[in-house]
């Protein structure tokens, strides 16, 4: 059974009975292509599960390959997603590619925040082909006021 209550702030909680677990909505990156950067399946305060299916668009060459860059990407966006923050940005990252990944694979990826400091989110990422790590990486955060386009970085010559 689920409940939606008005909170305090004039935003909606949905809450799952069934397991007894706040269902969390997605408050980040709502316009990414999920078809190159994953799909949420398991979403929480704080946790994220992102299934990625490698497609024919991701060939890194004739074998099978899949570029790397897709798989930083859905790692990446597992990451922002656990901290679902709307103007969460990726200052630094340190991974570690455990595993070649070809077409048509499944990769489950799981993000975990593991340390808040302020605006500041370390998040820990792993992705799995089955029960194969293929990816590992940790993920530096910061949440802005605004977006981090609409920042003014430097002040402009008068």
């Amino acid at each position: 059974m689920r409940l939606i209550q008005e909170s305090e702030e004039d935003e909606f909680e949905i809450h799952d009975y069934k397991s007894d677990k706040e269902v969390v909505l997605l408050n980040t990156h709502d316009q990414i292509n999920q078809a190159l950067s994953g799909e949420i399946i398991v979403m929480e305060a704080g946790y994220v599960e992102v299934l990625l299916t490698t497609l024919p668009e991701m060939l890194a060459d004739n074998i099978g390959l899949v570029h790397g860059g897709f798989i930083f990407s859905a790692a990446d966006y597992a990451a922002m997603a656990a901290v679902n923050e709307p103007n969460v940005v990726l200052v630094a990252s340190d991974c570690q590619f455990l595993s070649p990944v070809k077409i048509r694979d499944e990769v489950l990826f799981k993000a975990k925040v593991r340390h808040k400091e302020g605006k500041k989110r370390n998040v820990h990422v792993e992705g799995y082909v089955y029960d194969i790590k293929v990816f590992e990486g940790e993920f530096k955060t910061v949440i802005t006021e605004k977006h981090v386009l609409r920042l003014h970085l430097l002040e402009e010559e008068k």
